[in-house]
């Protein structure tokens, strides 16, 4: 039996095709060492405890673990995803069959503890830039195939989720810039853009100033995105912008410079290093 807190959202396919293929990867033929050393009528219990703090993500996901492995074990949810954990705080309670637990528990705790650093990270990104009102965005710089679960761990975390592919924003960075030729050949892209999808966003990436100035003369634009640039020129961006355009500083921003970069008076702050470089959280599964 499964006791879960979101159980009326369906999973998506892709991510239970991910957790099969892991799965799949992880016992493959079978688990052998289970198979030749536990008894096949053995009978366990489990805790899912946090060896220290951080932010609970990825719990929906376990759950699924458990329940392709064995859908007679017991698997009670006692945190929420979002939820705040401390050193030796339990998770989740486990029980029933000893060879489904131990077949269950590294790619339960792959996706947990990989999810969970994703979540803490953007927590401690969120808390850095306070008091300033300004989001903290992910990127498209996830791990191939897991870009859902670890957007919504940086929405765990309380950060807020940038476009999720190429499909539901448009981004016009320095590569298209350079390929498209002209300001007049952008403007007559962005027309486009705003006829035939008008429910799309229109983004331009800017490094310079002259390129701030160059895009707030164009229509159709909504946002701009400020790359690798100073405080100096994001403070100077901001009055030139004059709060007309959505205004994002993106480019090499950690958690010692992410508090003068909020001073600023940008709209929002994207970090690729939540997803890309966040620290697996300590978890373990301990037999009662």
């Amino acid at each position: 039996m499964f006791t879960s807190f979101d159980q009326m959202n369906p999973m998506h396919p892709s991510t239970l095709a991910l957790i099969r293929a892991a799965i799949t990867e992880d016992i493959g033929s079978g688990d052998v060492t289970s198979e030749y050393f536990i008894p096949s009528a053995s009978t366990s219990k489990a805790n899912l405890v946090a060896r220290e703090a951080g932010v609970l993500s990825g719990s929906e996901v376990a759950l699924a673990v458990f329940a392709e492995i064995d859908p007679s074990l017991d698997v009670r949810c006692l945190k929420r995803d979002g939820d705040l954990l401390t050193l030796g705080d339990t998770v989740m309670e486990i029980s029933g069959s000893t060879r489904s637990l131990l077949s269950a528990e590294r790619t339960a705790l792959n996706f947990l503890q990989r999810l969970c650093g994703v979540a803490t990270l953007a927590r401690r990104y969120v808390e850095a830039v306070k008091p300033h009102a300004v989001k903290v965005l992910d990127t498209r710089k996830t791990t191939p195939g897991w870009r859902l679960l670890e957007k919504n761990a940086v929405r765990d975390g309380g950060g807020t989720n940038h476009r999720i592919g190429l499909y539901d924003q448009v981004m016009v960075k320095d590569n298209h810039l350079v390929a498209s030729g002209s300001t007049k050949a952008l403007q007559a892209a962005i027309d486009r853009v705003n006829q035939e999808r008008p429910a799309v966003k229109v983004q331009l990436e800017a490094d310079s100033l002259a390129q701030v100035k160059t895009f707030l003369d164009l229509r159709g634009v909504d946002m701009i995105l400020l790359d690798n640039m100073s405080p100096a020129l994001l403070r100077e961006a901001v009055r030139l912008n004059a709060g007309r355009l959505f205004l994002e500083a993106s480019g090499g921003i950690t958690l010692s410079t992410i508090q003068d970069v909020a001073a600023t008076g940008v709209d929002a702050i994207s970090v690729g290093a939540i997803t890309h470089s966040a620290r697996a959280l300590d978890l373990a599964l301990d037999f009662v």
